[in-house]
């Protein structure tokens, strides 16, 4: 039986995001930009200590001592600190909550494609500056009259990472309305916006679990900002539900945010292992943009990327690719650990010499 035309008519209806491959056999698994190291020891043994007797209660709806300890390691006050389930929940009530204008939200055309379905979903007007040649953003697309502003650094799926001095510049140029700088990739890049709070408090910097502190099982992302902003994302949030946070995320993510010399020790092995294949790629005859994420943009100018990562697929390695105007050459491939590497490079140096 069909739905009524009147039904339908009042039924809102999106293109909806199209995350990664999930596998569930056992692949090398390069596409979605997950950590291929395990979580901080603490993090375990928080699991194992962990009274099931407490799950029958509601958690925190405050997430006071999550909070708490992002608080304490960034050095900023409780109240400048928000979390959620994963910076996508984050990120989503950020656009529920700050972009309200009748004037569009500016956003680069190459971007995380999530930032056009939030506009969608929730009606807000919106414009996509493209990215020049390099896939760098233009910041004098961002000067003209909006009603704010969103962008990742570094960018995603280009990896590129613009300094400090060039987000300050948007913010310069854009202190009426609201700027998020979505900082998901940060701690493989450089100097993070939060040294832009106390100057901006227009501010938004959004921060995720799920890559540095290798715990995207978890979903756990946060907001930090001007404390007025963060009272009003609460808000929203408790007007649309109360406990976003389930206590093992809450246990274990005090536990990850602790223990600063495992952080630096993954963090710093991946920045290592990327560099290596950054060298690799570009032996092979690969052309990409500066990576300072986790992961790199590549092209090869004589192969098809289609083609290769159907290959790679078949071979039990999966890495991203999207059929979209500018990009559809391009492959965004996670870095993993160097064994994992070695195996796509071996892969690839035998495809490339036998096409």
């Amino acid at each position: 039986m069909e739905l009524n035309a009147n039904v339908l008519k009042n039924i809102r209806r999106v293109e909806p995001y199209v995350p990664g491959e999930q596998p569930q056999n056992k692949v090398i698994k390069l596409n979605t930009n997950e950590n291929p190291y395990p979580p901080a020891p603490g993090v375990l043994k928080a699991l194992k200590d962990l009274e099931y007797d407490r799950l029958r209660l509601y958690p925190d709806p405050a997430a006071e001592e999550l909070t708490d300890a992002l608080a304490d390691y960034y050095h900023v006050k409780k109240d400048q600190v928000f979390v959620g389930v994963g910076s996508d929940d984050v990120l989503a009530m950020c656009f529920l909550t700050f972009f309200n204008s009748e004037k569009p939200i500016l956003f680069p055309d190459i971007t995380y494609s999530f930032y056009k379905v939030w506009a969608e979903l929730y009606r807000i007007p919106y414009e996509c500056p493209s990215l020049d040649e390099a896939f760098c953003i233009q910041k004098e697309d961002y000067y003209k009259e909006n009603g704010g502003i969103i962008f990742p650094n570094p960018n995603a799926p280009t990896a590129v990472y613009e300094n400090l001095e060039f987000v300050e510049d948007i913010l310069e140029h854009n202190q009426d309305v609201i700027v998020i700088v979505d900082e998901a990739y940060i701690d493989f890049a450089g100097r993070s916006a939060l040294e832009l709070l106390d100057k901006y408090p227009n501010l938004i910097v959004v921060q995720t679990f799920s890559k540095a502190r290798s715990m995207a099982g978890m979903r756990i992302g946060y907001a930090i900002g001007n404390p007025e902003l963060i009272k009003y994302l609460n808000d929203a949030k408790y007007s649309f539900n109360s406990y976003t946070m389930n206590l093992p995320s809450l246990v274990c993510g005090i536990e990850a945010v602790r223990d600063k010399a495992y952080f630096k020790e993954v963090t710093d092995k991946i920045v290592e292992t990327r560099e290596w294949s950054k060298k690799e790629l570009k032996e092979l005859g690969f052309q990409f943009p500066d990576a300072k994420a986790n992961f790199i943009f590549a092209t090869h100018p004589e192969y098809d990327a289609e083609e290769l990562f159907q290959a790679l697929k078949k071979e039990g390695i999966y890495v991203r690719h999207w059929n979209s105007e500018r990009i559809r050459q391009y492959l965004r491939i996670t870095i993993g650990t160097k064994e994992e590497m070695n195996i796509l490079f071996n892969f690839l140096q035998e495809k490339l010499k036998n096409s």
